[in-house]
């Protein structure tokens, strides 16, 4: 009996707990609803720009037959998980897929990241469309994520891959591109985002496109590729 009496306020404090994190989360909307283990494919009219040869393309347009948009906050845990899934699938898919990278900095949550997202233009203005994948590939590499990476560090990059230190902190120091940076935050806002990465996968020979949320595994990825092409 006194174990039973016991349980009840047990009972009753965690139920307030729950409830409590329920509503936290409710309003949320970040990171964890499109990240999390069970990520959706929606398939629905989607607003987002249009790609033009000032977009950062990974793979040959020319030829493919689909595009993958994400958007992405360079300090997001599931983004630097998906990233080297992106890089498979468009290695993988013989010209047919492209990847479009879009910057989506999340500031309540990782205040580094668009200043981060303005580095990787800097290096693209100074190296081109491969400057950019290199800069942002070793920035995902060595980030801890979550506001874990030193702002010191975006220089030494710049240098490792080659680039002009002098004009690179120039170019960074301007802020030139936060403007740019909010244009595809806007973007990804029309186009339905809400955390990140979020993409949108586009047939480009018919404009049919699916929504695709969270860090999903490259079988999932593949998967909603075909079922668009």
């Amino acid at each position: 009996m006194e174990d039973r009496k016991f349980g009840i306020p047990q009972a009753i404090v965690l139920a307030g707990i729950i409830i409590a994190i329920a509503i936290l989360l409710s309003g949320f909307k970040g990171q964890i609803p499109t990240g999390g283990k069970s990520p959706s494919i929606k398939l629905k009219d989607i607003s987002v720009e249009p790609i033009t040869t000032k977009d950062h393309i990974s793979g040959n347009l020319a030829g493919a037959k689909v595009a993958i948009i994400e958007f992405s906050d360079t300090e997001c845990p599931f983004c630097k998980r998906f990233h080297p899934t992106l890089k498979k699938i468009v290695a993988d898919s013989k010209d047919e897929v492209v990847w479009v990278y879009r910057h989506f900095p999340i500031d309540s949550l990782h205040s580094k990241a668009r200043k981060e997202s303005e580095a990787t233009e800097c290096a693209a203005e100074l190296g081109g469309n491969d400057a950019f994948w290199k800069y942002l590939d070793k920035l995902l590499e060595i980030t801890p994520s979550n506001d874990g990476l030193d702002p010191a560090e975006l220089p030494k990059i710049a240098q490792e891959i080659g680039l002009d230190i002098s004009k690179f902190n120039s170019c960074l120091s301007s802020g030139k591109y936060n403007n740019l940076v909010e244009t595809h935050l806007k973007d990804g806002i029309k186009a339905g985002v809400t955390g990140t990465p979020s993409s949108v996968l586009v047939n480009l020979k018919n404009g049919k496109k699916t929504f695709l949320e969270g860090a999903q595994s490259y079988e999932s990825v593949k998967s909603a590729v075909d079922s668009i092409k």
